[in-house]
Parts: C-alpha cells; sequence; structure tokens
C-alpha cells in the first residue's frame, strides 16, 4: 500500500473520531462549571472602549 493510501484511510477513519473527540473535549472545557469567573475578564473586551474610541497604535496618555 503506498502512503498516499494509508495516510488517507488513516485521517479518513482514526484521525476524524480523535478530532472529533478533541472538538468535544474543548467544548465540556469551556463549559464547564466554575468556568465563568475564567471567561469574564476576556468576553468584556469589546465594551472596554465603550464611552470613547481606543487611541491608535496603543499610544498612551501621557500626564503631565
Amino acid at each position: 500500500m503506498e502512503t498516499y493510501s494509508l495516510l488517507r484511510e488513516f485521517a479518513d477513519s482514526w484521525m476524524l473520531l480523535v478530532l472529533f473527540a478533541f472538538f468535544v473535549g474543548v467544548v465540556v472545557w469551556v463549559f464547564r462549571p466554575g468556568a465563568t469567573k475564567s471567561y469574564e475578564n476576556p468576553s468584556n473586551i469589546p465594551f472596554r472602549h465603550e464611552d470613547k474610541p481606543a487611541r491608535a497604535n496603543g499610544a498612551r496618555h501621557e500626564e503631565a
């Protein structure tokens, strides 16, 4: 059996199962009890500069 056929057969069978299990594991990890505290800060990133736009190019405001 040539290499391409062997790898294609592996990818169509076992690798699909492995990647599906990985996906389910990630979903379970994100929605586990107690994860809300971990993801509360990153979930608010789009709303941090709600009152005014963020400064261009990451420039900091220096006060004298």
